[in-house]
């Protein structure tokens, strides 16, 4: 009986074909965007999800008043929810107000919430209320919003705040259901609802990036129901892990520890009304000089309506060499180049032989960031307090610094050498401005440092080389490797720079603290102006008056400041051009900063996934991607032909076991 056994185990492995495909064969035909997410998202809350990686989530199920042109570069707004981008309007006592008019008719996706509203209600309209609700949940203590400084130009905003907290002493009041509390304690003064389709925000000064913040997950209208509904009693789940969808997607599957998946939302406002052909519910038809050269204009597109996909699957892959092998398998769409095979897949700045012979695509993109070495100013000997010793020193130190060799040895020769803080993209960048500290020049910084009274790298006061510390978030040892590299550059003056690594919480506290001299950071948009990387410079941001605020350089100067302040309100045009001009003058005298980098990601496409044409920042994209799933089907089986030869050979060995038993049952029997 047990030789037979072990024959019905062969036989059934025999029949089974060795494949490591990790999709049901039921998909191959459905048009589904496979994509990895490198970690375990933490929140799907809109008005705390603050990361790239829960973006790609956010994103795609909350839609917004506005969204950028899927094409268009430099970026562009372009309504979305609402029906147009609002002009501001002077009111008195410098106060400026924006009306928000939304498309009446557009629905949540059903979802058992909406019953708190009415026995039997799966859905509802979204309404101008249900901004306003959200925007008070940014300011609301409890939920902890990473975005409330930005939404405290709203008049009233931190008085509700200070209203919530003091109202809550009150137990009586703290059982009430979250509306009703928001109702109670009065609302925001400047966050007036006219009807059910428009929304008045009254700032208390000028603030034209607030519009930017509007086609942003944090400002998507939220239904009081979910928020209420969702509350982890029951078995119910917690708001922050079930959107209720107002996008284009919705998530029909959420594992946190392997996968997501979106599906279509036949509710969203497209989907409802694809004759109104809003901007953002169908193809474009225009695009920057190039689109039409790289695919991104196709006519098999152009106009049709959104979305072309039907799902979204995001799986969970922590390891990346797995990752890239299983996208090499056909298994995930997309993918980004892993250091160990970079030189095997990028020859020449171009796909290798092999992989072009796939079929795949190599697509390349700045990204709307600035990486940086800072100093901090507030340091007697590299900062402000040196005067012209610590300029020098620090003019000196910049001119060291050569990003080009850096890119080459530790990022593959990706990455544009930064100029200024300013990177391709935004207005105000300049492809033909060299910044004259930012290129290497060895006996200029000798000469700098002798005049700053360090010739040959000596302090005069100890008779022994300036020693000075470079702060690190990151222990690890590739990260040390990197800021060696500047430690050596630096050893050429005859300066002793010391590596300080510590784990990023404690760099944190460092920073906070102004126990640093010299540290690296990195900045990526928020939004596509300017002010969101000039303000990385405006004394009022200064890390040392605001603790957890961005300028950790400390840097401040009078002139930069008053330039900043009548820069960050003015519309793109020439004056706002001549002032950042004037701007990066300061900064590159100052040395503040060494820039060293604008990030270039690559990015690896196979020949069935459409109309990709990389962000730089986080917005919806999903909904204009497709793919073709023949071919993929296709490409997979040619990639991933089955060994069968072990099965056979098991088959055979199996045949070997069962025949003395057969032999042995006829004997039996006769």
């Amino acid at each position: 009986m047990r030789a037979r056994r072990w024959a019905l185990l062969v036989f059934g492995l025999a029949l089974v074909q060795c494949t490591n495909n990790p999709y049901p064969e039921a998909d191959e035909g459905v048009r589904v965007r496979y994509q990895a997410l490198p970690s375990v998202i933490k929140t799907l809350d809109p008005a705390v999800s603050y990361s790239a990686l829960e973006h790609a989530i956010t994103a795609q199920v909350y839609e917004t008043l506005f969204e950028y042109h899927y094409l268009k570069r430099p970026y562009e707004l372009m309504p979305a929810l609402a029906e147009a981008v609002p002009e501001p309007r002077s009111l008195p006592d410098g106060k400026v107000s924006y009306v928000f008019r939304l498309r009446p008719g557009m629905l949540y996706r059903d979802d058992p919430a909406f019953g708190l509203g009415g026995e039997g209600r799966t859905t509802r309209e979204i309404v101008a209320a249900d901004i306003a609700f959200e925007l008070m949940r940014i300011a609301d203590p409890d939920v902890t919003s990473p975005v409330v400084t930005t939404f405290s130009k709203i008049v009233g905003f931190a008085e509700f705040s200070e209203e919530l907290v003091a109202r809550r002493e009150d137990p009586e009041f703290a059982m009430l259901r979250i509306d009703q509390q928001y109702a109670a304690a009065g609302g925001v003064d400047g966050i007036r609802v006219h009807g059910d389709h428009e929304l008045e925000i009254v700032l208390s000064e000028p603030y034209p990036q607030l519009l930017y913040w509007f086609a942003m997950p944090f400002t998507t209208p939220v239904p009081w129901e979910a928020v209420a509904w969702y509350d982890g009693e029951d078995g119910r789940d917690f708001f922050r892990e079930h959107p209720v969808s107002t996008g284009p997607f919705y998530i029909s599957t959420l594992e946190k520890q392997s996968q997501i998946v979106l599906s279509r939302n036949e509710n969203w406002y497209g989907a409802l009304h694809p004759e109104w052909r809003a901007p953002g519910t169908i193809y474009p038809s225009e695009g920057e000089p190039g689109d039409a050269e790289r695919g991104w204009l196709d006519a098999e597109y152009v106009g049709r309506p959104l979305p072309f996909l039907d799902r979204i699957e995001f799986r969970i892959e922590k390891e990346s060499i797995p990752l890239f092998n299983k996208f090499l398998q056909g298994y995930y769409d997309a993918s980004g180049i892993i250091l160990e095979s970079f030189d095997k897949v990028v020859q020449e700045g171009g796909l290798s032989p092999d992989m072009a012979a796939r079929g795949m695509s190599l697509v390349k993109n700045v990204d709307p960031d600035v990486f940086y070495i800072g100093f901090n100013m507030n340091d007697p000997v590299v900062g402000m307090p040196a005067g012209d010793r610590g300029r020098k020193l620090r003019q000196a130190m910049s001119l060291t610094v050569d990003v080009e060799e850096f890119v080459r040895v530790f990022n593959n020769g990706r990455g544009v050498h930064a100029q200024s803080p300013i990177p391709p993209g935004i207005f105000g960048y300049d492809p033909d401005y060299r910044n004259p500290y930012r290129t290497p020049d060895l006996e200029r910084a000798k000469a700098l440092l002798a005049e700053a009274g360090f010739e040959g790298g000596i302090d005069p006061e100890t008779g022994a080389p300036l020693r000075l510390s470079f702060d690190v978030g990151d222990p690890a040892t590739r990260t040390r490797l990197r800021v060696q590299f500047f430690v050596d550059a630096w050893k050429q003056l005859g300066l002793d720079v010391d590596i300080s690594a510590t784990n990023y919480n404690r760099f944190r506290e460092k920073i906070r603290e102004g126990a640093y001299q010299i540290f690296m950071w990195g900045w990526i948009a928020d939004y596509p102006d300017p002010e969101n990387f000039l303000f990385l410079l405006w004394g009022d941001m200064a890390t040392a008056k605001n603790p957890g605020a961005p300028n950790t350089a400390n840097f401040s100067d009078p002139v930069f400041d008053a330039l900043f302040l009548e820069m960050k309100d003015l519309p793109n045009g020439p004056r706002r051009r001549e002032l950042i001009r004037r701007m990066l003058e300061i900064v590159e005298h100052e040395r503040p900063w060494i820039e060293l980098t604008h990030r270039e990601s690559y990015a690896l496409y196979h020949e069935w996934i459409r109309n990709v044409k990389p962000a730089g920042i986080s917005f919806p994209s999903g909904k204009y991607v497709d793919v073709d799933p023949e071919l993929r089907s296709r490409r997979r089986r040619e990639w991933n032909q089955p060994i069968t030869w072990p099965a056979y050979v098991l088959g055979i060995a199996g045949v070997a076991l069962v025949i003395p038993g057969i032999v042995t049952f006829f004997r039996e029997r006769q």
